[in-house]
């Protein structure tokens, strides 16, 4: 057991044997070299290292087994003792084109200059090459095809790739996004790593061959190879991955779902993401006519030069208002720079799957404009038969005011259908909301709009945290290049996702009934502790807002705490009223009782900010200026202290005893700062200290009004931090832009904090005057204020929940500790109404109770929505694949004998592609039955409320090993490939 917790340990024991064999095998492996198959002792030996075994051969024995391998690396053993490289071409060795392998060629064609360039996995290698000559051979590139190499060029190659290289970089590229010069230069010192060695040059070549070579396979997956029109007949959108649990009329939907009842029309809502990614962009390299696209429009960028002609007509005719929202950096900054051809991009994705929409992607010029962001979302909707769509968007707030006004003067085709028959709705995705203001945050929540489950909206975020890393080398790249790269990419990062489809799904719902179901409990037990007229009349309001959002809305509080000013306007009418009466409390001409305090209690926060300021400034560090600045600050700071300090003691005079009292006890020489001085407070006196009760309860109205305006500081300064957090991830690139950035994110974090002290100060003055005015119960009004609980809405950018999610995957750790809306753990600071005079009573604890019932009752219903939807989109993945499985075996079917446009007739041509085709069939019928198996218990699991097993025994499920919240990954029995689909077969379809 001990080995197995600590391998490193155990090997490290054994280190030396690993070296010596490392050193073993630069020798001959044996004393007399003889070769493995004639026995001959005295002939030159040679070995190859990428075939197993390292056995010596001489040269003719050499050639005769490595006929099919004419690209393994070899050496040879020198008389001076050691192996040195060389290669087949000096043994003789030639490829022979056009004939099974091992057969000559009685015309042999060789290739241009005798020598010919091969890029292989193992490296860049030069060969001799005959194509064949006989009778009427086919083009030379066409031979190399056949052979499995991919020429350069189509007139008179000079140099090729092997299938497999091309395939190993483009699953290299989609997994580490590496680029083709990486990758190239990797194979060049495979080749010669001591750079003694001519390599021949055949980087553009390479690149070259990686952009056709995409092209190809996504034509042939497509299906495209499968129509008389062949690639000249594609269509756009057509070679785009689609999302298998999305909603696609004729495809996963049954024939009477436009017929669904209103409370069931959800189910075939479209969830749709859209956002724009500044790290995207693309330098001011070739252009469209030198370097254009070999898919124009096929996947998922937009048509180049249709966009392009759009944004020519309308760019300047949409004219974009300045934000009113949180002053959005995406709405009010053109990004556009010198030597710029595209400042980003932007995209409208499936939010709930992660995944590229057809026709959905295109290029940004100058920011995140309306016009471009508008052509992207008519694109992507165009084709689509919809109900509901639900629009996640940053900046949804600002975009859909004047939507549908700015599509009145765009082409017809991009006027969106919006009447009666089919809804839109524009949410705010979940982290970004806590960064707008207060009043977007309910009305754009998809916590509390209904028909949207526990969606986030945050899709398209993902999706770019795995294209971003291409970036460095796409920005490099020509117009052309680019798109097809990014297509590429994309449509690698759909079919990622439509595989984990199965366990993604399966995790989700594992996760959603149990939440369902306590949420349900949780509502029921609060609506049974509530009168039913309340109740009642909450249900109808709340229903009304659902529908129309325009409406009162029932989970905002309607009660509002007294701010500071409003409680010392309150106080000076009462002294007014007073003092017509002739009964006012006042000791001094000018200064009134209430004055006194409120200029006390401003002095207070004087002196917190000018503690602050000395603290940040360091002896060492300080400029003579700002110490300076600092000692005029200070002095009148002091001199307004000792001015309030005289008329306090016409207020208090006992004052005057005690603070003459504390001079004596002091050392004469002592100077106190200004920030240290004791201002003695109604609050911080004692019992025995005499003082007019009259002051007692004016500090205690204001210390209320002080504790409830903090705290809206405090929110407003955690909702800009989490604003400036979101742009500084999303815009700000380069070290000046971050080192600005982190600047305005320590000022944010200043004012939070200065907000949260100057809460807890009014707490403590209240803890202190509460016991003298004999007021109980005054604690749940004012909370006390933990270091925990001041943190932001939204978890994700705040460095104390990212430290309580570690704490999670701890042992012990808990998933409600770091719960969001939907679990209802958000810090209290949210969900506080305030305090202050109105917030007592009734009427605030009816408020108070009204808000709390309605979020109740949003939570209970988004679960129970996510759990129909998930049941929802599992049966439309296996009718979408099952679908597609039918359209392959369609295709197989098709026995004619055709070909595609200007290609010679072939009866292989015919006979690949209906092996093809059934091969993809079987693909995704297996696909299919392995969704099958793995939701075979999902109904009971639902029916039952999460109280039976919802994994297969043939099944397992594990946590990934980072410890993330990732889907779960079952693990297959062999028997799944032959598991049944249940009633849906492809007969059926």
């Amino acid at each position: 057991m001990f080995w197995q917790d600590f391998p490193m340990r155990q090997w490290l024991l054994d280190r030396e044997v690993f070296l010596a064999e490392f050193l073993r095998l630069e020798s001959r492996g044996t004393l007399t070299p003889t070769c493995r198959d004639c026995g001959d002792t005295g002939a030159q030996v040679y070995r190859c290292i990428d075939c197993d075994g390292r056995e010596l051969y001489c040269s003719g024995c050499l050639l005769r087994r490595h006929f099919q391998n004419g690209l393994h690396r070899i050496e040879v053993w020198r008389e001076e003792g050691y192996f040195a490289k060389t290669s087949f071409k000096s043994l003789g060795f030639c490829f022979q084109l056009g004939h099974p392998l091992g057969e000559s060629c009685h015309f042999p064609v060789r290739s241009s200059h005798n020598t010919f360039t091969v890029i292989e996995t193992n490296g860049i290698h030069e060969v001799t090459l005959n194509y064949c000559g006989c009778g009427t051979p086919p083009p030379h590139f066409v031979q190399l095809l056949r052979f499995g190499w991919y020429p350069s060029t189509v007139g008179f190659p000079r140099s090729a790739a092997t299938l497999r290289v091309l395939n190993t970089f483009q699953i290299l590229s989609f997994e580490s996004k590496a680029s083709a010069f990486e990758y190239y230069q990797s194979l060049a010192r495979l080749s010669d790593n001591i750079g003694t060695t001519t390599i021949p040059d055949r980087y553009r070549a390479f690149m070259r061959m990686v952009w056709q070579y995409r092209n190809i396979k996504m034509l042939k997956r497509s299906g495209r190879g499968h129509e008389s029109s062949g690639a000249a007949g594609t269509r756009q959108r057509e070679c785009a991955v689609l999302c298998p649990a999305c909603p696609h009329p004729g495809v996963n939907l049954e024939s009477d779902w436009r017929d669904a009842p209103p409370e069931k029309r959800f189910l075939y809502t479209l969830f749709l993401g859209m956002d724009a990614n500044f790290r995207l962009k693309r330098k001011m390299v070739s252009n469209n006519a030198s370097d254009p696209s070999l898919s124009n429009g096929w996947a998922y960028f937009v048509h180049e030069s249709e966009f392009k002609e759009f944004l020519n007509t309308f760019g300047t005719l949409v004219i974009q208002e300045p934000s009113t929202c949180s002053n959005h950096n995406a709405v009010n900054k053109e990004r556009g720079k010198d030597g710029l051809a595209a400042s980003g991009a932007g995209t409208v994705d499936c939010t709930r799957h992660d995944m590229k929409r057809p026709s959905s992607v295109g290029d940004l010029q100058k920011g995140e404009r309306y016009v471009n962001m508008d052509y992207l979302f008519c694109s992507s909707v165009e084709l689509e038969e919809l109900v509901e769509v639900v629009i996640s968007y940053d900046i949804a707030c600002q975009w859909s005011i004047n939507l549908w006004e700015r599509l009145k003067i765009y082409p017809s085709w991009m006027r969106v259908n919006h009447d009666s028959s089919t809804s839109y709705r524009f949410l705010v995705p979940k982290f970004h909301l806590p960064a707008h203001v207060l009043k977007c945050q309910t009305k754009y929540s998809f916590n509390f709009n209904p028909k949207v489950g526990r969606t986030d909206g945050e899709g398209v975020e993902r999706g770019w945290a795995h294209i971003n890393p291409i970036a460095s080398s796409t920005r490099e790249m020509g117009p052309g290049a680019r798109r097809d790269t990014l297509d590429d990419h994309f449509g690698d990062w759909n079919w990622k996702k439509t595989v984990k489809l199965a366990t993604i799904l399966l995790k989700r719902i594992t996760d959603a009934v149990p939440e369902m179901v306590e949420h349900r409990e949780l509502h029921k037990a609060l609506t049974e502790r509530l009168p039913a007229e309340d109740v009642s009349l909450w249900e109808v309001e709340l229903s009304a807002w659902e529908k129309d959002t325009s409406l009162p809305n029932p989970m905002e509080t309607r009660v509002k705490a007294l701010s500071q000013n409003a409680v010392r306007l309150q106080l000076a009418d009462e002294e007014h009223a007073d003092a017509s009466l002739g009964v006012a409390y006042v000791m001094h001409e000018e200064i009134s009782a209430s004055h006194l305090i409120s200029m006390g209690i401003d002095l207070e926060e004087s002196q917190r900010q000018t503690a602050m300021t000395a603290a940040s400034l360091s002896s060492t560090t300080a400029t003579d200026k700002q110490k300076t600045n600092l000692k005029l600050r200070m002095s009148t700071l002091k001199r307004k202290i000792e001015a309030w300090i005289e008329v306090q003691h016409m207020y208090i005079p006992s004052l005057r005893m005690v603070r003459a009292r504390a001079h004596d006890a002091m050392d004469e020489q002592l100077e106190i700062p200004a920030h240290e001085v004791l201002l003695r407070l109604p609050s911080s006196l004692t019992s025995t200290t005499p003082c007019d009760m009259r002051l007692l309860s004016i500090e205690w109205k204001l210390r209320q009004a002080q504790a409830s305006d903090a705290l809206d500081d405090l929110r407003e300064g955690l909702r800009l931090r989490s604003y400036v957090l979101i742009d500084k991830a999303r815009f700000q690139r380069g070290q000046v832009a971050n080192t600005r950035a982190n600047t305005i994110v320590v000022r944010c974090q200043a004012k939070v904090n200065a907000a949260a002290n100057r809460y807890c100060a009014a707490r403590s003055a209240l803890a202190g005057l509460a016991p003298r005015l004999g007021v109980e119960g005054w604690e749940n009004l004012v909370p006390e204020l933990k270091k925990g609980d001041i943190r932001a809405a939204a978890a994700e950018d705040d460095d104390s929940e990212k430290a309580r999610k570690k704490q999670r995957r701890k042992p012990g750790g808990t998933e409600k500790e770091v719960a969001s809306e939907g679990h209802r753990m958000l810090s209290w600071i949210w969900r506080h109404a305030g305090v202050g005079e109105q917030m007592h009573g009734d009427g605030a604890l009816h408020d108070i109770l009204r808000v709390e019932w309605c979020k109740s009752r949003a939570r209970q219903d988004r679960w129970r929505e996510e759990v129909e939807l998930l049941q929802e989109e599992m049966r439309r993945v296996q009718q979408f694949l099952l679908h597609r499985a039918a359209t392959w075996s369609k295709r197989a079917a098709d026995l004619a004998s055709w070909c595609l446009p200007n290609v010679p007739a072939d009866p292989l041509f015919d006979a690949g592609r209906v092996a093809f085709a059934l091969n993809q069939q079987e693909q995704f019928l297996m696909m299919a039955r392995h969704c099958g198996m793995l939701w075979c218990n999902v109904a009971k699991y639902v029916q039952s409320e999460g109280r039976c097993d919802i994994v297969p025994r043939s099944s397992s499920m594990r946590e990934e090993d980072d410890g993330e919240d990732d889907e779960v990954s079952p693990l297959q029995d062999e028997a799944e490939h032959n598991a049944p689909l249940g009633s849906i077969s492809v007969d059926a379809l």
